[in-house]
């Protein structure tokens, strides 16, 4: 990935949920990077309580895959009510976020995703006595669910909340051209999915010109390998990988991207 010059202003695009989008924003305010926030969707809650009442019935085990499946669930019923052995959160923000509310002992992977979790001793052995609840989302991978089920664990899921898809204007991704974006932070690959739909498609206002433009010229700061495999294949050259999706992370690989020393 070619390094854009310490000369040349980074403009970032932030395209988190608005709170999140926020925070990370008032970060690189601190590092002097331009940027702006642009949530593609809002969070939404789904989960009732007796919903998540049913989900844990017997659970021994929660896994937490997100700092909004841990904020919609507790909004639900508070965590601190569950009668639960272990609880698991799959980084560091998470696992904050369970702080925050005054839930301890809170077991973490060293690499954030599914497939750090599936190292956990806990969980890498035969799991028949174990129940264990996946609290995230709406959808998402079925990996972890898939493995742990091979590993004789009975799973659940409880999909705390939603994503609801914001309707955005058809030029903007001309209008983020004549901002002068030249890097855009991509946390999950929906939300890259998103993206390449609004950007590296001929649709709205959009010209091979402006597509090239985003594939080519652009930078794309990603927080995973997995995500950075689908920029790949969507044919995105200046793939840049953070060390996770935490605000510390993320404004760490963006100083390495500007030649920050």
């Amino acid at each position: 990935m070619q390094h854009l010059s310490a000369n040349t202003p980074l403009n970032v695009l932030i395209t988190r949920p608005e709170q999140k989008g926020l925070t990370l924003s008032a970060k690189l305010n601190e590092f002097g990077i331009t940027n702006q926030c642009q949530p593609l969707f809002d969070y939404q809650a789904l989960a009732t309580k007796q919903q998540t009442k049913t989900s844990l019935e017997q659970c021994n085990i929660a896994i937490f895959v997100s700092v909004a499946a841990v904020e919609f669930a507790h909004k639900c019923w508070p965590i601190s009510q569950w009668n639960i052995q272990h609880i698991i959160a799959v980084g560091k923000a998470t696992k904050n976020a369970l702080q925050n509310i005054n839930i301890q002992n809170v077991i973490t992977p060293s690499s954030e995703n599914s497939e750090g979790l599936l190292l956990l001793p806990l969980l890498n052995n035969n799991l028949q006595q174990s129940h264990i609840t996946i609290v995230r989302g709406k959808g998402g991978r079925e990996l972890l669910a898939t493995q742990l089920q091979k590993r004789q664990a009975k799973v659940t899921y409880l999909e705390s909340y939603k994503r609801q898809w914001r309707t955005l204007p058809k030029e903007i991704a001309k209008n983020w051209q004549a901002q002068k974006i030249n890097c855009i932070v991509v946390t999950s690959n929906e939300l890259l999915q998103r993206l390449a739909d609004i950007m590296l498609s001929l649709e709205g206002n959009n010209t091979k010109e402006r597509c090239d433009y985003w594939k080519n010229q652009c930078v794309w700061c990603v927080a995973s390998d997995r995500i950075a495999q689908l920029a790949t294949s969507l044919g995105i050259q200046n793939i840049k990988v953070s060390d996770g999706a935490s605000d510390e992370a993320i404004t760490s690989a963006l100083q390495q991207i500007w030649n920050i020393k």
